[in-house]
């Protein structure tokens, strides 16, 4: 027995009671006659500080227990869940499951394969550090902002920890289980000269104790960066607005390729054809060099798993290859209907939510460009660092995202800052007007939450520095 599987079936009967045999068996009266299916049992502790100006404006801690259990047949997933972990709210689901599928049987699907080794270490961040050491911690963060520039008028700093415990029992009496840890620190400051104040942010994390994020060359360069973005904008023009080419820098940015690209590559969207790229399975939907995949194998990273919410190890699956669209991101379910292979991209926000297929981390390869061959190759362009969000229609592809840093290409230089800058297109469309790869492939610092359906997991987002041909860019200049 592995040292996780070990650790949570300890922890789901000291907390529940819940014996693993009586739950097999309960198991198997609910996926009787059905293709497949599993439960999910969740033990998860949570906690955050936040400290605005000086003061400890918010701070969480919050302990849930509880199960998901599943039934597929078809396309129909027969789902019940309870906040508890006890034989009889196991049993009442069971018998709700059997109930609602009753007469209707399908043909056992194979389980997933064996897991290789974790991608993480399985501490728990929150017992490593006191409470009033981490808000110590964030008023020496708000300290440190204010000494380094004494336009600093606001500091919000935050600091957030989870640990999830899963176990995932699946009909054959196969067990498998992962410890998870998850942080991030968030760094923000406001600027204010001349009666003007702008705002810069920077933030980090992934799976992994806190021990990272506490060292002070770490929290520092945070404060720096936060620091630049808002002496950036405190020099920033109004966008100028139409059709031009543009420029996407390296990291976060791939944001954009998550939200107008990644999203329409997921199996469900695809099985159900309602993605912009169903039905072009082996055709060429970008240009050549880009090649797109989604990898939860990465060790350390906030999208990485070493078993989806499924129990199938996750894996670097390649989607776009030189253009041509070779893959998509599987659930077990949407696997089976399309007579494809899962690939451990199962993933649910809770015990409460069904699996959906779903991005781990998710980057564009790179190429042989320079940042600065791109600059110089443009008459006049928007060279697009950072963005703060924006909207995706999956179906049709087309995407608004707003630049939270932007700058003008004049002559193929860098130019003034552009404050307003958004970017108007269509996933598919701006696939095919990628003019100019970077050799920099880089991933964000570990910040992205993805939502779908009304459900939120944490991701990975990356990319090297890119040109684009043309996008419409929304913006403010008069």
């Amino acid at each position: 027995m592995s040292e996780a599987l070990n650790i949570a079936q300890k922890l789901f009967h000291e907390t529940g009671g819940l014996d693993p045999h009586v739950a097999a068996r309960h198991l198997g009266t609910a996926l009787d006659g059905a293709d497949d299916g599993e439960l999910f049992l969740e033990y998860r502790e949570s906690e955050s500080i936040s400290l605005e100006d000086g003061r400890i404006r918010s701070a969480s801690f919050d302990t849930r227990r509880g199960f998901g259990l599943r039934a597929v047949l078809g396309e129909a997933s027969y789902y019940a869940h309870a906040g508890e972990l006890s034989e009889e709210a196991l049993a009442r689901a069971a018998k709700t499951i059997k109930a609602a599928k009753a007469n209707e049987h399908g043909m056992t699907a194979g389980g997933p394969a064996t897991a290789g080794g974790a991608l993480y270490g399985g501490l728990n961040p929150l017992a490593e550090m006191p409470f009033a050491t981490r808000a110590a911690l964030l008023a020496e963060i708000d300290g440190y902002a204010r000494g380094a520039d004494s336009r600093v008028t606001q500091v919000m700093t935050s600091i957030s920890g989870e640990w999830q415990v899963v176990e995932i029992i699946r009909g054959d009496g196969t067990r498998m289980a992962d410890l998870r840890p998850l942080v991030r620190l968030n760094v923000a400051v406001v600027l204010e000269q001349d009666g003007r104040r702008e705002s810069g942010s920077h933030g980090g994390g992934g799976r992994t104790t806190y021990a990272p994020l506490v060292a002070p060359a770490y929290w520092q360069a945070a404060v720096h960066e936060a620091l630049r973005q808002a002496k950036v904008n405190l020099e920033s023009v109004p966008a100028p607005a139409g059709e031009m080419p543009v420029v996407l820098g390296a990291g976060w940015p791939g944001i954009l390729l998550h939200e107008a690209i990644g999203h329409g590559l997921e199996g469900d969207f695809n099985r159900k054809q309602t993605s912009a790229f169903a039905g072009l399975m082996g055709s060429r939907v970008a240009a050549k060099g880009v090649t797109v995949i989604d990898d939860g194998t990465i060790p350390d990273r906030r999208g990485s798993l070493t078993i989806d919410d499924e129990g199938t190890p996750t894996s670097r699956t390649t989607l776009i290859e030189d253009g041509i669209l070779v893959g998509f991101m599987q659930d077990r379910q949407s696997a089976r209907l399309m007579n494809m292979r899962a690939t451990g991209n199962g993933r649910r926000q809770s015990y409460a939510h069904a699996p959906m297929p779903r991005m781990t981390n998710t980057l564009m390869l790179g190429g042989d460009a320079s940042a600065e061959d791109m600059i110089k190759s443009t008459k006049r362009g928007l060279y697009a660092v950072n963005f703060a969000g924006g909207q995706v229609d999956i179906t049709s592809g087309k995407f608004v995202f707003s630049a939270s840093e932007a700058y003008m290409i004049e002559d193929g230089k860098v130019t003034v800052p552009v404050k307003g800058a958004t970017l108007i297109g269509n996933g598919p469309d701006a696939l095919t007007k990628v003019e100019m790869i970077g050799s920099d492939p880089t991933l964000d610092p570990g910040v992205g939450t993805c939502g779908k359906n009304g459900q939120g997991v944490p991701v990975g987002v990356g990319q090297p520095t890119m040109k684009i041909s043309g996008l419409t860019v929304g913006g403010t200049a008069a």
